[in-house]
């Protein structure tokens, strides 16, 4: 072995011991200011409201039909600005960059459950659902070898880079809606549209990855401990039928069976009524 080959090795073996501070501090803070809406005077039922419904465009828009089945499966394809508008939707999100979601999620499929896998769920529920976010993983040096097919494109690399400046546009917007709503219900949109908001949608894309590989019922072999999990399914707009997905990563639908409600598929289903998505794949029967 080289002197360069072995310190990588070193390199590689020591970085999840290595603490993201940047992601830790602003864990923290975000989930400390979505407290604020436990005060009476920070409550108001249009900001809940608004919350929902940016639920819904960020983390069901955004994170499932967008980078995860779109963009990292591929299971379907849409029209460019159709992709670019929902890659735009989960940047909102703040889950890190687009280009590092779609690598890391592409390299849990590869390793699934296995020591490579970045949120291994043999490491324990806590691991899985937050705790490997808060280190720098080996698992990071390897995304630019997985996204190569959205690397280059400036859209993505924008979105990448500036995700958390869209973020506090967002804020500025929302919290101008609730003025002009009602005055003095500005500060009650932030509090609920930004931040009651992203701590919501963090925790449902997170029991994807803890849940879903400890709760719930196998429908199919796979080599991994994937599972279906009927409420994490609810708020994560179908993501939680999780053994289905990982016995037949390419397929749009999720729910595979009649009663395994997959929103996410029927907003497929209405894109491809329009025109808007094609080549969709499917399981064979």
């Amino acid at each position: 072995m080289t002197i360069a080959s072995s310190k990588q090795t070193e390199t590689l073996d020591q970085t999840p011991r290595r603490f993201k501070w940047d992601v830790i501090i602003f864990m923290v803070v975000v989930h400390a200011a979505a407290c604020l809406a436990f005060f009476p005077s920070n409550f108001s039922w249009a900001a809940v409201g608004l919350a929902v419904f940016l639920h819904w465009v960020t983390g069901g828009l955004g994170i499932t039909l967008g980078y995860h089945r779109l963009v990292t499966h591929r299971s379907f394809q849409t029209p460019k600005w159709l992709e670019y508008f929902l890659i735009f939707c989960g940047a909102l999100t703040c889950q890190g960059g687009v280009i590092d979601w779609v690598g890391l999620h592409r390299i849990h499929h590869l390793h699934s459950d296995k020591p490579q896998d970045p949120h291994d769920s043999n490491q324990g529920f806590w691991w899985s659902h937050v705790g490997c976010w808060f280190y720098h993983l080996p698992a990071d040096l390897d995304v630019p070898r997985f996204t190569k097919d959205i690397a280059d494109d400036p859209v993505y690399k924008f979105l990448d880079k500036y995700f958390f400046p869209l973020q506090v546009l967002l804020g500025l917007g929302i919290y101008f809606l609730g003025e002009a709503y009602q005055p003095g219900l500005g500060w009650s949109f932030v509090v609920w549209g930004v931040f009651v908001r992203l701590v919501a949608v963090f925790h449902c894309t997170w029991f994807v990855n803890s849940a879903t590989h400890k709760f719930g019922y196998r429908t199919y072999e796979s080599d991994d401990k994937s599972t279906n999990c009927w409420w994490v399914a609810l708020v994560t707009y179908g993501e939680g039928w999780h053994n289905n997905h990982h016995a037949f990563q390419y397929s749009a639908r999720h729910g595979m069976q009649w009663w395994e409600i997959d929103m996410t598929w029927m907003t497929i289903q209405f894109l491809q009524l329009l025109g808007l998505a094609t080549k969709v794949k499917l399981v064979e029967k």
